[in-house]
């Protein structure tokens, strides 16, 4: 059986100086898929993601786009895609309202049908009370939220997001995740990665776990965890080749005397 890719990357390289980021990376995300990307600090998920929806450059390989060449088209595939990025670098003059009229403009969105989306977004992700304030004075589940609702604005096929839980409360987080759940029930693919192992096994159907710039180990959730185990932070430790040197350590912190 044929998958149909809604993201398709092979062989991504890039350097930065003399550190290897990513080292000749393959991933395929199924269309319609809800896939996460997992790996220790410094494995390169997010430089995998920059590249992935063109803000970088590879230093060799190809990225699609449900079928399109991102360098040479970046325009075109950039239509088809949102993103979140991890480190959130909004209009803080703006407010809410406005940065998402200033988005959909940037989007070539007809302004009535901004006004529209804007505010059933504003509203879904409970912005509506703050959608005149100004974007600097929100919180961080604020920012995150109102960064989502940018992401969705032009009805994107597929989401990409970096750390969308970091530094959000339960409530937001669930709001979060009910909207995923219903863009992802309209046909859209979403990637995100993340650090917490039980929040990527609750949601997604597919995951890549990367180390040293490389995938070590991918497929659908139920086979990677029934390969192994039934814990994904198991499999994850193991994949990455990880250790812990805590016992027997530290002995010192039960001296009290």
């Amino acid at each position: 059986m044929t998958v149909e890719y809604g993201i398709e990357a092979r062989g991504l390289q890039k350097r930065f100086g003399s550190k290897v980021a990513v080292d000749d990376l393959d991933l395929g995300v199924p269309k319609g898929s809800w896939y996460g990307l997992v790996g220790p600090n410094g494995a390169g998920k997010t430089t995998t993601i920059k590249m992935l929806v063109g803000l970088l450059r590879p230093d060799a390989g190809v990225v699609r786009i449900e079928g399109i060449d991102v360098w040479p088209d970046p325009r075109e595939a950039k239509r088809r895609i949102g993103v979140l990025p991890d480190d959130l670098r909004l209009f803080e003059r703006l407010s809410g309202e406005e940065l998402l009229t200033y988005i959909g403009l940037l989007r070539g969105i007809d302004r009535g049908e901004i006004e529209t989306r804007g505010g059933q977004l504003l509203d879904v992700l409970g912005l509506e009370r703050c959608a005149h304030d100004l974007v600097a004075d929100y919180s961080t589940g604020m920012r995150k939220k109102i960064a989502l609702a940018a992401a969705l604005l032009h009805a994107p096929t597929i989401l990409l997001l970096d750390e969308p839980f970091e530094s959000v409360d339960p409530v937001s987080s669930r709001v979060i995740v009910e909207v995923l759940g219903q863009y992802r029930r309209s046909g859209g693919t979403i990637v995100f990665s993340s650090h917490v192992m039980e929040t990527v096994e609750r949601l997604c159907d597919h995951v890549a776990i990367v180390s040293e710039g490389r995938v070590a180990r991918s497929g659908p959730m139920e086979e990677i965890l029934v390969r192994r185990t039934h814990r994904l932070e198991d499999v994850f430790i193991e994949a990455v080749g990880a250790t812990t040197m805590v016992q027997g350590a530290l002995s010192w912190l039960g001296d009290r005397g």
